[in-house]
């Protein structure tokens, strides 16, 4: 007996891999064991939404949510369908009203974030990530993201805060002995790096850049330089790992960039 949750994340699995009749066979075994549970409710709406039409799933939604509006996580699963839809209005109001009513739900303001950015609504997407990371500030995850955002803003002296922040949380002071320095940057820390050198040569090179619409003070200019140094450091040392071995998965294109940069450097 692996457990309930095994069966849900079978049933999902199902679903990713268009095996329907696996699928509604865990959701009967789910319903049997929780009937009238709102997490199998919304398991059977992921199905429909596959399995059927959307607006199928979407009148699925509507009638629950008559019933119960308590529900955040098919207000959010509604809220997906009509972007699909292509009803993106009526999708930022589903979630402001499903945000104002339950505030700490983080999927919500994601889901937000990422419709305003699929808008290049930049400074609306940065607002709702602002949430995030009120609710979930030990996430690096969303730390990154969130320095992404306001880099294209552009807010770059908060990108570049920001960064700072996410390679903090990821490069521990000292790991078993090795210090960040002897170490190869990959993943979330090789790409908090090459966003701190984005924003150090955008401010080096374009006065411009300096402007902050959240007020955020840019480092000296001597402070500016080391970062950049440093950062071209540790991205340098990320290149040239790779003419030794594969690089990690995922970060290939990251790296194909960066040595972009580092031919200029």
């Amino acid at each position: 007996d692996l457990g309930w949750d095994a069966v849900e994340k079978t049933l999902l699995a199902a679903v990713d891999e268009r095996d329907y009749q696996l699928a509604e066979h865990a959701l009967r075994i789910l319903v049997d064991k929780f009937p009238g549970s709102p997490r199998v409710e919304v398991l059977s709406g992921i199905i429909l939404e596959n399995k059927e039409t959307p607006t199928k799933a979407l009148a699925y939604y509507n009638e629950l949510l008559k019933e119960d509006s308590s529900n955040a996580a098919l207000w959010r699963r509604k809220a997906g369908i009509l972007r699909k839809l292509g009803k993106v209005d009526e999708a930022v109001n589903e979630l402001c009203a499903l945000l104002d009513t339950f505030y700490t739900e983080i999927e919500g303001w994601i889901e937000l974030g990422d419709i305003y950015l699929s808008c290049h609504r930049y400074e609306f997407a940065l607002q709702a990530l602002s949430h995030v990371l009120l609710l979930a500030p030990q996430n690096p995850f969303h730390m990154l993201h969130f320095a992404e955002t306001a880099y294209l803003v552009p807010d770059v002296p908060l990108a570049l805060k920001v960064y700072l922040q996410a390679v903090d949380m990821t490069d521990d002071d000292d790991q078993d002995g090795v210090t960040p320095m002897d170490t190869v940057p990959s993943k979330l820390v090789l790409r908090a790096w090459f966003g701190v050198k984005l924003c150090t040569n955008k401010l080096i090179t374009e006065p411009k850049a300096i402007n902050s619409p959240s007020q955020t003070s840019p480092p000296k200019t001597n402070v500016l330089a080391s970062l950049d140094d440093l950062a071209t450091e540790r991205l340098r040392t990320a290149y040239l790992e790779t003419t030794r071995e594969s690089p990690p998965q995922g970060d290939t294109a990251l790296l194909k960039e960066l040595a972009k940069i580092l031919q200029q450097v």
